[in-house]
């Protein structure tokens, strides 16, 4: 069985069993975590697609841990006109495992 959800802003498909890195979430690390947004549920040859949404399907996620991507350099710069500027951004996120697939 697998799904297809929605959090934040993103949309995964994922089965149970699977770890995945989705925007950051709030829950601590070790707690559950409930996704309602789910579009689509499927299994072997039969597809559920919601209207956006599914009726009553959810996806439990389990909270591993929280950290940051690696970094991103972004350069800016005017040619001749020596004007320079270097940033870095590590974007945060969670580490998910999904649990359970209810639909």
């Amino acid at each position: 069985m697998y799904a297809i959800i929605e959090t934040g802003g993103k949309q995964y498909r994922v089965q149970e069993g699977d770890v995945l890195r989705v925007e950051l979430l709030t829950a601590e690390a070790g707690q559950t975590v409930e996704i309602d947004k789910v579009l689509a549920v499927g299994e072997a040859d039969k597809l559920t697609i919601g209207q956006p949404l599914v009726e009553g399907a959810k996806v439990v996620l389990k909270v591993i841990e929280h950290d940051k991507a690696k970094k991103v350099i972004v350069f800016h710069y005017k040619a001749k006109k020596n004007i320079r500027k270097k940033n870095g951004h590590r974007q945060p996120f969670t580490k998910v495992q999904v649990e359970k697939i209810l639909a």
